[in-house]
């Protein structure tokens, strides 16, 4: 992580023991969030297993990232845990790109604003 920035990622799991193996997994992907946008503040990602007996193991993988601004929130379920949190991070990059789209688009294509004073006319 780049030493100017402070960037915090949570790591949790729910019904699912955290090997050391699989949170560095999650903290190498989660570095290519953070380089896309220095703005992140917080990063929490929360690994779920479902063992219910009609679709065997399911693992649903949640991110929440805290950013100057509205904060961002997915889901996506997959039937192994590092699918899981490759899909999660795609999911969330995609949602970080348009979100840069949008205010760029917004900072290139100002609104007229009405101003409510008069404007003196230059003297001929």
């Amino acid at each position: 992580m780049n030493s100017q920035n402070n960037h915090e990622l949570i790591v949790s799991g729910i019904h699912l023991d955290l090997t050391p193996s699989l949170k560095t997994y999650v903290q190498e992907k989660a570095e290519r969030l953070f380089r896309h946008e220095e703005r992140i503040v917080r990063l929490r990602v929360e690994l779920e297993c479902d063992r219910s007996n009609t679709s065997g193991v399911q693992f649903t993988a949640k991110g929440h990232i805290q950013i100057h601004g509205p904060d961002m929130n997915a889901s996506v379920q997959a039937d192994e845990c590092h699918k899981a949190v490759s899909m999660l991070v795609d999911k969330l990059d995609r949602m970080l790109q348009r979100r840069h789209q949008l205010h760029r688009v917004k900072r290139n294509h100002p609104h007229a604003v009405d101003l409510n004073v008069e404007i003196p006319k230059a003297l001929a």
